[in-house]
């Protein structure tokens, strides 16, 4: 059986070779879900666009797909990717000071088989001056993570607490995924791994 992980993201690939499975990766069509407001389901959102993902790419044959979706939560504000140097700036200034959760969507899709999960993970950042902000901006590392910051990079030292699956902040739940590998392995009989 063929895993198919259906990210562009460096992270996730990393992540899954850390638990040595052989696995393809391929971009996923660009997602649009909507965002919902405060007292909405963010995970319910997460593992929406997680499926969206899989299913972009998703074939009939002998592979398994893996879609992730990550978003962060502050206040009821759904903070994605921002769209620019300013949107980073105005996101880690919220974030500063503050507790925000994060949370994951996963979802397998083969043929006649999908499960879907999510995780929640409680960050809280340290209080931020805005000089601090502007230089972590300017490294270019929040430009592609969600809520603008890279636990596993510089963006560590801007945090002062987890609470929960600390891959989950990296963006993709390694015990939830091993979880829900064994539950397909047990469903199907097919092997992904191992």
């Amino acid at each position: 059986m063929v895993l198919i992980l259906a990210s562009r993201s460096p992270r996730r690939r990393f992540l899954l070779r850390c638990l040595a499975i052989d696995f393809r990766a391929v971009t996923p069509a660009e997602e649009v879900f909507p965002v919902e407001g405060r007292g909405g389901s963010y995970s319910r959102m997460a593992r929406r666009a997680a499926r969206q993902k899989a299913r972009s790419v998703a074939r009939r044959g002998p592979e398994v797909v893996l879609g992730a979706d990550t978003i962060v939560v502050c206040d009821g504000e759904v903070m994605g990717k921002p769209a620019s140097a300013t949107d980073a700036r105005r996101m880690l200034c919220r974030l500063s000071g503050r507790r925000h959760r994060v949370y994951t969507g996963i979802a397998l899709v083969s043929d006649g088989w999908n499960m879907d999960a999510y995780e929640r993970t409680e960050v809280e950042f340290r209080s931020l001056s805005k000089a601090e902000i502007k230089r972590y901006v300017a490294t270019g590392e929040p430009m592609d993570k969600a809520g603008a910051y890279a636990i596993q990079g510089k963006g560590a030292a801007l945090i002062r607490a987890v609470r929960g699956c600390y891959t989950n902040v990296i963006g993709l739940p390694l015990p939830k995924l091993v979880a829900m590998l064994a539950e397909f392995e047990r469903a199907t009989g097919l092997r992904v791994w191992g």
